[in-house]
């Protein structure tokens, strides 16, 4: 059944909230665990590896180990961070959760991001934001990439490309997009950067009055 409303689908990462300061920590310990990691994270790594797969990590931070090593160590990781944020939550952007309450108003609202299964039930978990969205989907549930994982969102919910825009914060979520065919909204105030973007977001808040020139 097509979607009687306009549609805004989200990346989580960098552009509804900032989960970088607990990871270092869960990281550091699972390392622990593993002899072959002799390095430390640090905040700053954390945040360079937002908006890549749990697969891409494993390749960005163990490319001298096996593939088999590479998914065990972030799939602990991966884990552990679930139930960490489920209980505990992560730092909202400024404004966040008022603005996407306001957007459901008028907007049927989703998240598609490149996470771990689990990842975005904890954040709509630890800060009540299921009312909010109709749909998510992640690239641990699905094994398929953002860009494809926007199209079926799409499909699944009777979204038209002429009726969409994602918002992201990074480069590989302005390729997703662009796969998928609709506009892209840039959430400057995250952790990358965009090539040419269709609007840029440098608050959250600004989103309702951008809108207008997009759909």
């Amino acid at each position: 059944m097509k979607s009687s409303r306009k549609s805004l689908i989200f990346d989580l990462d960098g552009t509804l909230w900032d989960a970088t300061g607990c990871a270092p920590a869960i990281w550091n310990r699972i390392f622990d665990k593993h002899s072959e990691v002799n390095f430390r994270m640090t905040q700053e790594l954390a945040a360079s590896l937002m908006g890549k797969t749990m697969e891409e990590i494993g390749d960005a931070l163990f490319p001298d180990l096996s593939q088999e090593k590479r998914r065990q160590i972030v799939d602990e990781f991966g884990d552990e961070e679930v139930a960490y944020l489920k209980e505990k939550g992560a730092v909202l952007f400024d404004g966040m959760k008022e603005t996407i309450q306001k957007l459901s108003n008028d907007y049927d609202l989703y998240i598609v991001s490149n996470c771990q299964d689990g990842y975005v039930p904890a954040f709509m978990t630890a800060h009540k934001m299921e009312a909010f969205f109709k749909d998510i989907e992640m690239s641990g549930r699905t094994g398929m990439d953002k860009g494809r994982n926007i199209c079926l969102i799409m499909e699944r919910n009777g979204i038209s490309k002429a009726d969409a825009v994602y918002i992201g914060d990074t480069e590989g979520d302005e390729k997703a997009t662009r796969f998928a065919g609709i506009p892209f909204v840039w959430a400057k105030y995250g952790f990358g950067k965009a090539t040419s973007p269709d609007a840029v977001l440098n608050d959250i808040r600004e989103l309702p009055s951008l809108l207008s020139s997009l759909l």
